[in-house]
């Protein structure tokens, strides 16, 4: 029954045997969504009427999902359709171990940090406060693991309650690959970021080209939002301008601290590259390759201060 209604490109068969089939529809015009759902459901329904009596086509239940979905559009920062993405719902018990010894390096890692560093941290506190107004941390909603959002901590290197709609408009450029590298200062290759922005103080520019703003991180890894090493957790509207690949960085892996990107390309590679290096590390990701990736961070911290 169901053949009548598919083309030679489509995919018929069993999704779970004897009781669930499934047809994949491929080369479907992505500018029409809702005309082709709704051509579809009406010629599968119809092509299921026409040969089953009315009592065994109540029976039927009939589902559509359609890929890529409009995740992040809703401003959430997850998939709006989970049903697309097993890896919200199967956990990999096969790393479980490893997941913790991961989980113990963050918890270990994170508490000796943040009591080795409290002086410099309650002095850069006292900074922000005196040098400008407004909130000593700077709170954003950021994208983590599965796509499940959360309150991301830094301290505060903006003047307060700016408009980010230049910096929205040029991570869209970059994402999509039309953003140029810009000249900075000790950087003669240029790098793909917002220069001279008028938005940051003075103290702040400081904080950032030594990266003592992302001190605070420390508590988002304490409370498993973030590990020390892993992708850069995205925001919302980053993650609403992804194509579908980039979405896998914010999948396999919780956002970090540190990371490959940080400690080989930071700002100086494309986007594209920086999402090939994410899912690098989700693919080979070894406690050991986190040491080493921590043992590097200092260097490349030094390295972009100057």
């Amino acid at each position: 029954m169901l053949l009548s209604a598919t083309r030679e490109t489509d995919v018929i068969g069993w999704h779970k045997e004897n009781r669930a089939i499934a047809i994949l529809f491929t080369g479907l015009a992505a500018d029409s969504k809702s005309a082709c759902v709704g051509a579809i459901l009406n010629r599968v329904s119809s092509a299921l009427q026409d040969k089953l009596f009315s009592e065994k086509f109540v029976q039927l239940s009939i589902t559509l999902h359609l890929f890529p979905d409009d995740w992040g559009n809703d401003g959430s920062g997850g998939p709006s359709n989970a049903t697309l993405y097993p890896e919200l719902q199967e956990a990999d018990t096969s790393k479980r171990g490893m997941l913790a010894l991961k989980r113990s390096m963050d918890i270990l890692g994170s508490l000796f940090l943040l009591i080795l560093l409290l002086p410099f941290m309650v002095a850069i506190a006292i900074a922000v406060k005196v040098t400008s107004r407004g909130p000593i941390f700077f709170r954003q909603q950021r994208v983590g693991q599965f796509g499940k959002c959360f309150t991301f901590l830094k301290f505060r290197s903006m003047r307060n309650r700016n408009d980010h709609s230049q910096h929205m408009q040029y991570v869209k450029q970059m994402i999509a690959g039309n953003a140029d590298r810009v000249s900075a200062k000790g950087k003669a290759e240029g790098v793909y970021k917002l220069v001279d922005d008028p938005r940051i103080t003075q103290l702040g520019k400081f904080l950032r080209r030594t990266s003592l703003d992302e001190l605070p991180q420390f508590l988002n890894v304490l409370s498993g939002d973030m590990s020390l090493v892993g992708p850069r957790p995205p925001i919302p509207y980053e993650v609403a301008a992804y194509e579908t690949w980039h979405r896998r960085r914010v999948l396999h892996v919780k956002p970090g601290i540190t990371g490959l990107w940080q400690v080989t390309g930071r700002s100086r590679v494309s986007f594209d590259e920086m999402v090939r290096l994410d899912l690098h590390y989700a693919s080979f990701w070894s406690p050991w390759l986190d040491f080493k990736i921590l043992m590097r961070t200092p260097a490349a911290v030094i390295k972009g201060a100057y």
